[in-house]
């Protein structure tokens, strides 16, 4: 039977890996992003090319990550952060300092039409990786997002894979806010989520992977008893 996770579930796994098993965030971003890159590397690799997406919160965080081990896997990689880098996680922030410091190809576009401009570049060749928003994405996607998630559709690209869920789908219900990226394949963390088992949610989910983010199982299997 598919173990499935909503919202706030994930959340306190992540909140009790962290208070109880003292793993720390960046541990538990470190986890998430390297067995998501293993995974791309197994599906899609050895080695190819890839445009990742990223936003600003914790989602951009774990792309920033799988970029660092796809260019040591040996791809090509190039990243888009989308908004001003002051406004990252602090987790993310780190990350990003590393792939900086690594010399990445990282492009920090504020404005939307900037924005969209890079993505219109992608290559035929090239893997979109969509580390926009994650699992606390709720409501209606702004305008300036929705736009962006469109361009990303409808350019021609290899393929694209969703880190954790596809951004503007809702983790609970399984439907988009409007707009949402249409994934070949979504890596989502720990469990499956419970909108996935919603009918229509697999046009934007495509195939779907479970990625270990190093939290017990014993604390996965007390949050969905729900005695934690």
């Amino acid at each position: 039977m598919t173990t499935l996770l909503n919202r706030s579930q994930v959340r306190r796994v992540d909140e009790l890996a962290i208070s109880r098993y003292g793993i720390c965030g960046l541990v538990l971003m470190e986890n998430a992003g390297r067995n998501a890159a293993a995974i791309i590397e197994e599906e899609f690799g050895p080695r190819g090319s890839t445009m990742i997406v990223c936003g600003r919160g914790n989602n951009g965080g774990d792309g920033f990550v799988i970029a660092r081990h796809l260019h040591n896997a040996g791809w090509n990689v190039g990243l888009l952060i989308c908004g001003d880098v002051e406004g990252l996680s602090p987790d993310a922030l780190i990350n990003f300092q590393i792939v900086k410091a690594m010399q990445l190809d990282v492009t920090v576009a504020i404005e939307p039409a900037e924005q969209q401009e890079v993505c219109r570049s992608i290559h035929t060749d090239e893997i979109v990786i969509d580390a926009l928003l994650g699992t606390g994405f709720e409501g209606t996607v702004r305008d300036e997002t929705a736009e962006l998630i469109r361009v990303i559709n409808g350019v021609a690209k290899r393929a694209v894979i969703a880190v954790d869920v596809p951004s503007g789908l809702d983790c609970d219900t399984g439907r988009p806010g409007g707009e949402s990226i249409r994934a070949d394949l979504t890596i989502t963390f720990v469990a499956q989520k419970t909108g996935f088992d919603s009918p229509g949610a697999g046009a934007y989910l495509g195939k779907i992977k479970v990625a270990d983010i190093g939290a017990p199982r014993e604390l996965i299997a007390e949050v969905l008893r729900g005695t934690v």
